[in-house]
């Protein structure tokens, strides 16, 4: 009776790589099994957070992220199928043939590779978006419907790929927050050459900054929803501090709760900025960089040794040729997943090292009140959930969650 161990050697890279597939999608499954079983759990604002957090707004992001862990369970339960039943059932090698018919429609033969790859990528793009619009459309107007975040579509469109060519830089004006600035980045010799505002409230409402340049040519970004002081949300309501008898609006109305503040004080930014310059003072910049150099010279190092392989494209049906678009597909999709997973493991352990190192540096330069304040500030904004199970966090957050940021600086809080 044939065993595995006696299959050519296509077959056991075919079989190789499906056991690997599912056994990397059983993994992310029960590690989002934990997580749901963390958002059923945890029906309580944690400690840490009662003063900042109101219960209904848990309780609002708790049902939104159980609903959306249900959701990524049972699409990604059929993208997983779907992708085995197209090796199986020999889905690549079949979209490459229907491919060069579409080319030889043109007068374009076999040698014209370069147009045939054109024409599967079209197509799998194409098929790409039929199989996966339901699922779309399910997400979209019913999930982000339900708990309110739907937009209108063109909205989306244009809030995430035409708003961004138009952001609006315009420098912090003279005051005591770019003077605050510029002395701290000049306490570390972080050669500071421009602070700007960017409108980021025109297309989101999360909080961030950043600094970039080269060299000794640095610029520090902030968004407008970081900063209190700045952010248009904050000028929305009513003036405060109005008397009743200057306005004419009714009683009733004045007696609603105006909405809680975005973005943080002036003392929370510079906080919040200690830990992006942390990022620069300790190397992490630099350190990413040179990884991601590395590692892309290694892949394609590892592609040039492999793509005369035949066996790679027997394993996969095409028998008679050897396209340069499919063997970066096989290689770089397949071939490298075990190694992939693996470094993107790394990568997230790293980045976690790099947070926490950036919160301490932040620490050690006296903001550790601020920056606990500024971080709890942020998390609301950005409607993040302060909760998860420590092994999907572990494995998926790149930036630790905001509670196990807190009790890093919890020691320092009264700094």
């Amino acid at each position: 009776m044939e065993t595995i161990l006696d299959l050519p050697i296509e077959n056991k890279i075919f079989y190789a790589v499906l056991v690997f597939s599912w056994t990397v999608y059983l993994w992310e499954a029960y590690l989002a099994y934990r997580q749901r079983r963390t958002y059923r759990s945890t029906m309580h604002v944690p400690q840490e957070l009662g003063k900042i957090m109101d219960t209904d707004t848990f309780e609002k992001s708790r049902l939104y992220q159980l609903d959306k862990s249900n959701f990524s369970f049972w699409s990604g339960l059929y993208s997983e199928t779907e992708g085995t039943l197209i090796l199986l059932l020999g889905g690549i090698p079949f979209l490459w043939k229907v491919a060069g018919t579409v080319t030889a429609r043109f007068g374009l033969g076999p040698d014209y590779e370069i147009f045939q790859s054109l024409s599967f990528l079209m197509l799998a793009t194409l098929f790409s978006a039929f199989t996966g619009l339901p699922w779309s459309i399910y997400n979209t107007f019913v999930i982000e419907e339900k708990h309110g975040f739907n937009q209108q579509v063109l909205v989306t469109i244009y809030a995430d790929y035409i708003a961004p060519l138009f952001d609006k830089f315009t420098p912090l004006p003279e005051g005591e927050l770019k003077e605050e600035i510029e002395s701290m980045s000049k306490s570390i010799n972080f050669p500071l050459t421009k602070v700007y505002v960017v409108e980021g409230s025109k297309r989101s409402s999360h909080s961030n900054a950043y600094f970039y340049g080269f060299f000794k040519n640095k610029r520090i970004v902030l968004f407008d929803t970081l900063m209190e002081d700045y952010s248009p949300l904050n000028k929305d309501g009513e003036p405060e501090n109005v008397p009743a008898e200057e306005t004419d609006t009714p009683t009733e109305a004045k007696a609603k709760p105006k909405n809680k503040k975005q973005g943080c004080n002036n003392p929370e930014v510079l906080a919040v900025l200690g830990h992006e310059l942390g990022h620069w003072k300790l190397g992490h910049t630099v350190k990413n960089i040179v990884i991601s150099q590395m590692n892309s010279f290694l892949c394609f190092f590892l592609f040039a040794v492999l793509i005369g392989q035949k066996e790679l494209f027997i394993a996969f049906g095409f028998y008679d040729s050897q396209p340069t678009l499919i063997g970066l597909m096989i290689i770089f999709q397949f071939i490298f997943s075990p190694y992939n997973e693996v470094l993107s493991f790394c990568l997230t352990v790293l980045s976690r090292r790099f947070e926490f190192q950036a919160d301490a540096f932040a620490r050690g330069m006296g903001r550790a009140s601020e920056l606990y304040s500024a971080l709890i500030k942020l998390n609301k904004d950005n409607l993040g959930f302060p909760v998860a199970d420590w092994l999907f966090s572990m494995w998926h957050y790149s930036h630790p969650p905001l509670l196990e940021r807190l009790r890093a600086l919890g020691g320092t809080k009264q700094d």
